[in-house]
């Protein structure tokens, strides 16, 4: 019979460890890195714009504007 805490972690577990602990420590630093740049804005306005126009047939162009900026205002980036 082997007891998991003597048995030594190999390499690739520590490693693997390790990282999960930087993912863990960093991970609200970057979700605030990710919100704040202004790439992130300019891609989410693209997404919102296809997925209006594919999926939301709202003909007056000044209410699909408002939406499209309803939908970006409902979002937000968090770390999980």
């Amino acid at each position: 019979m082997t007891y998991p805490e003597l048995v030594p972690e190999t390499k690739d577990q520590s490693v693997t460890k390790s990282l999960r602990l930087l993912c863990n420590g960093f991970k609200d630093e970057f979700a605030s890195y990710v919100y704040d740049d202004p790439r992130m804005t300019e891609l989410l306005h693209e997404l919102v714009s296809e997925f209006v126009e594919s999926n939301i047939p709202v003909i007056d162009e000044d209410n699909q504007m408002e939406l499209k900026f309803m939908l970006m205002e409902t979002l937000d980036i968090v770390a999980r």
